[in-house]
């Protein structure tokens, strides 16, 4: 008899161990107990997961020559998009750019799409949409249909990605079954494989979402993570800035000006999050976190992975003041 799985995460149930994963009081009930109380009071269980138990799931996925979506979120772009090809042998992937009404309206789709093209994205097809107002659902769906392989479609991508929140509405769209996947905002949600068919054609199979290490999302409180996590169009904030003052993003960043002419900083934030101008040489705050010397050129972006961005119109040198685990990288400006 096969055994039945917890239909929000995927891990098989079971009644004998409370600790364990797939802890239920009762196998007939269709959700563990971690993922009853995610969904129905918002309580969130850490679960200890290694990328390596992930890297090992993808590459099966890599073995089945199937069609992959991969989920990226449009404000937390990876710095290499690349890498999860790795893992992936020969099958055709969608790269599936969500959240875009996250993104400032002013901004073209075209822009972002040869941005990306610029920057070395291989993939075929490259589609943006949004699970908030139901953007581009359809085209994706036609485009699942026309790049199909087998009936199987697997789902792939970083935590918070959004992953769970398009297999609902792809199953809220197209299919009869009434089921859900548990959405939370924080990492290790789906915890294995868990297969939804959508119709006689289309079997999509949810996969864990990779852990990003170097993402500030994995080392803050879960109040603080609905903060940073945008929910509405993001207003950009600009700054004039000279030498020797600094911007402080909440109680989370600290960005100050070291060297250069005049500038001008502006923001890709939530719009929750408060940015502030201060006198850096008179302000101590945050300067107890870990600083990274960075070297910005001409229109760059500097990322603060899992918060957002900062585009920086002329050279100069900044100090970043973040938590020491968080990764910080410069780009060619997006926008």
């Amino acid at each position: 008899m096969n055994k039945k799985t917890c239909i929000g995460c995927g891990v098989e149930l079971q009644d004998q161990n409370m600790l364990q994963e797939g802890y239920t009081t009762n196998l007939e009930n269709d959700f563990c107990q971690r993922c009853f109380r995610i969904k129905n009071y918002g309580e969130y269980q850490v679960v200890a997961k290694s990328n390596e138990e992930y890297i090992e799931i993808l590459k099966e996925v890599g073995k089945t020559k199937d069609l992959v979506l991969y989920i990226v979120d449009l404000a937390n772009l990876p710095r290499d998009i690349n890498d999860i090809k790795a893992y992936l042998g020969k099958n055709p992937v969608i790269l599936v750019l969500n959240k875009r009404d996250v993104l400032p309206k002013s901004v073209k789709e075209e822009k972002i799409l040869s941005y990306l093209k610029e920057q070395g994205a291989l993939y075929e097809k490259m589609i943006l949409v949004s699970c908030r107002n139901n953007y581009h659902i359809d085209e994706l769906f036609q485009l699942i249909q026309k790049k199909q392989k087998s009936r199987n479609v697997y789902v792939i991508g970083h935590t918070n990605s959004g992953k769970s929140s398009l297999i609902n509405l792809l199953m809220k769209n197209y299919s009869e079954n009434s089921s859900d996947l548990t959405i939370s905002p924080l990492p290790s949600t789906t915890l294995n494989k868990i297969s939804i068919e959508l119709n006689d054609h289309v079997t999509l199979i949810d996969t864990p979402g990779l852990v990003d290490r170097g993402s500030l999302t994995n080392y803050i409180d879960q109040a603080t993570l609905k903060k940073i996590n945008a929910k509405k169009e993001i207003k950009p904030r600009t700054f004039q800035i000279r030498k020797n003052q600094c911007l402080i993003v909440d109680d989370l960043v600290r960005i100050d000006y070291v060297e250069g002419e005049k500038n001008s900083f502006t923001f890709y934030l939530s719009n929750s999050l408060k940015v502030k101008k201060m006198n850096a040489l008179k302000q101590t705050k945050l300067t107890d976190l870990a600083k990274q010397t960075v070297e910005m050129k001409y229109y760059e972006d500097l990322v603060i992975n899992g918060l957002g961005w900062l585009k920086v119109v002329s050279k100069g040198t900044i100090d970043v003041y973040v938590d020491k685990n968080v990764e910080v990288f410069t780009r060619k400006s997006m926008i």
